[in-house]
């Protein structure tokens, strides 16, 4: 099994927050919210993989 990586799950977490967080401001019609939380989602999901990339070349996975 592999070691627990907490950064890793946070993002996760935060990725899963900025999804529920578009549906939020669907609901609420805020356009300005929906824009802001699809931005979000993008910065994270992109952190994300780049620290898999890194350490997956560093051989850490």
């Amino acid at each position: 099994m592999k070691q627990f990586q907490p950064v890793s799950f946070l993002l996760a977490i935060f990725a899963v927050i900025a999804i529920m967080a578009i549906g939020i401001f669907i609901a609420e019609q805020s356009m300005a919210g929906i824009i802001v939380s699809i931005v979000a989602l993008f910065v994270i999901c992109g952190i994300g993989f780049a620290r898999k990339k890194r350490m997956r070349e560093k051989g850490m996975l």
